[in-house]
């Protein structure tokens, strides 16, 4: 018996279920085939195909008993092929519906600003933010802070007073 009939021999076995790598052999092409008409990427389909393969292999003993083994591994590949199609339209509806938009960059007011708040301490530019930028009452930042309303009523005067002196040298 010459090499390539003993393997060919080993693939087949007559006896019971066939062996996952003739059962490999036999249908993944023709699989693929179908699946690249459906998708109309060869590689897409070869990879979804090769994914259901993946997912039959550990079940192996069950899938292979089944009366049609092959309808299983395609419905799978099929299921596999629509998911990612369907996440695909999902993905391109994303990027169509949130487009990144480019805008300048900050002008020099909005850098001299950055510059001057890095400068304050960190509690008095929480108040300052929070109050100016997060549009949040005296009462809400002490509540977040968890002070007195008072201690951010200083903070942000302190913050103001040390911002318009900076920010008027500059």
């Amino acid at each position: 018996m010459t090499m390539v009939s003993e393997a060919a021999t080993a693939l087949v076995d007559d006896t019971g279920p066939p062996t996952f790598e003739s059962f490999y052999a036999t249908h993944f092409q023709r699989l693929s085939l179908q699946l690249f008409a459906y998708t109309g990427d060869f590689g897409q389909a070869q990879d979804v195909v090769q994914e259901a393969f993946c997912r039959a292999l550990p079940r192996w003993e069950k899938v292979s008993r089944y009366d049609d083994p092959f309808a299983w591994l395609r419905k799978v590949a099929w299921n596999l092929a629509t998911s990612r199609f369907r996440r695909l339209r999902v993905q391109q509806a994303h990027v169509r519906r949130y487009r990144e938009e480019h805008v300048d960059g900050p002008g020099p007011d909005r850098v001299a600003l950055a510059r001057a708040l890095a400068t304050l301490p960190e509690k008095q530019r929480r108040a300052v933010i929070l109050y100016h930028l997060g549009d949040l009452s005296i009462a809400q930042i002490a509540e977040q802070e968890d002070v007195a309303e008072g201690t951010v009523k200083s903070w942000l005067h302190r913050g103001r007073t040390a911002l318009a002196a900076q920010l008027t040298d500059a």
